[in-house]
């Protein structure tokens, strides 16, 4: 089973990306506190990337903004590539099933507490096809 559940801020504004066939993707790092602290008691944390995709991308892309508080399910992927340097690297990011908005929205904005609109079916089919979308190094 490969089941994720992370609770915590992005660390910048998320950025909204399209396919080549124009199925929206959404990429943004996800900021989680670890339970442990540095030995000067600072809070440590985990900088995970999280993928979401079609409508769920799109309405993300409106609500969400650095430092929101969100709650991520999804499943783990881990790539492997090669870099310029010719060493073979890891890339390890969770693509979500579903985000969920935690903190209080702001004022101006009326925020879907919940946002569940995957199509598993479909999904399935873009992976298959294996589209290979680059995020850029800041997602």
């Amino acid at each position: 089973m490969n089941y994720v559940i992370l609770t915590g801020r992005l660390t910048a504004d998320p950025v909204l990306r399209y396919t080549p066939t124009g199925v929206p993707v959404l990429g943004f790092t996800l900021a989680v506190d670890r339970r442990s602290r540095t030995p000067e008691g600072e809070k440590e944390a985990d900088f995970i990337d999280i993928v979401v995709w079609r409508k769920q991308a799109e309405i993300c892309a409106n609500y969400l903004k650095k430092g929101r508080l969100v709650g991520v399910e999804g499943r783990l992927e881990i790539s492997r590539f090669q870099g310029a340097d010719g060493q073979t690297h890891r890339k390890v990011r969770v693509i979500a099933y579903r985000v969920e908005f935690l903190d209080s929205k702001p004022r101006e904005e009326e925020v879907p507490e919940e946002i569940t609109s995957f199509d598993e079916d479909a999904f399935v089919d873009d992976i298959s096809q294996k589209i290979d979308i680059d995020l850029g190094e800041d997602v």
